[in-house]
């Protein structure tokens, strides 16, 4: 269990907790804006739901946790909004480093973050390659990320690894792409979450999602506090994936 925490949620059935949950944070600038705050207001509120889901996940034993936090197509946003969101990365591995080494959870980079900020990106690297070797459960941070860039991007290294003889084109099949995802060797998403009222996935996990149960909610993600994410898990329990079967 999480250390400084221990929480019991008996309706949750443990052996049928998602195995991987992936979770479009949206609703930040809305929930400030509502509030009379300024944007970066909301982004604060909605780091300390991230710290909140990432607990939640560790006590029910979610194995793989992916979050949207930042989009190839978020730059077009105002620069003092895309700063504040930055600087809390930044704050967000100051404040949870040392709980993720100590719970063993390890961090996952989905994107390309040699675009970010350069204390924005060191903190990244820091955090990843310290938390490296943990096992617990793997946390994903999709920064700087677009589901249609990674298939291009996973396109150029097959491309690339053909090229040196590593593998040939009939290698290539559905699961040999994975081995160039950013999620390589883990499973795909079983339960995808989007709370804020928005019915769409916004190009997240586009190659991962082809069999994942979708959960729509019309909260805000800084108010998406833990009642809200068992309510998913709950709702995701009583559903049977036949994945194409009867």
């Amino acid at each position: 269990m999480w250390k400084d925490k221990d929480i019991s949620i008996e309706n949750i059935l443990k052996d049928e907790v998602p195995n991987h949950i992936a979770i479009i944070m949206d609703g930040n600038g809305r929930w400030a804006e509502k509030r009379g705050l300024s944007r970066s207001n909301g982004h604060r509120e909605g780091m300390e739901r991230v710290i909140e889901i990432v607990k939640s996940s560790v006590n029910i034993g979610v194995k793989h946790l992916s979050l949207f936090a930042f989009s190839t197509e978020n730059w077009k946003r105002p620069k003092k909004e895309i700063s504040a969101i930055m600087n809390l990365l930044v704050v967000f591995i100051d404040r949870q480093l040392k709980r993720l080494v100590e719970n063993d959870i390890k961090l996952n980079i989905m994107g390309d973050i040699s675009e970010l900020p350069e204390k924005s990106r060191k903190a990244v690297e820091i955090a990843v390659k310290k938390t490296n070797n943990n096992k617990k459960m793997i946390l994903n941070i999709a920064l700087n990320y677009g589901g249609q860039n990674e298939i291009v991007y996973s396109i150029k290294k097959i491309f690339k690894d053909i090229e040196k003889g590593i593998i040939t084109i009939d290698e290539i099949n559905e699961k040999k792409v994975y081995d160039y995802l950013y999620t390589k060797g883990q499973p795909d998403p079983d339960l995808l979450i989007r709370p804020s009222g928005e019915l769409r996935i916004s190009n997240f996990m586009i190659y991962q999602i082809a069999y994942t149960e979708f959960y729509f909610s019309d909260v805000l993600w800084p108010d998406f506090v833990e009642e809200e994410y068992y309510k998913a898990i709950l709702d995701y329990q009583k559903r049977n994936r036949r994945f194409g079967g009867i």
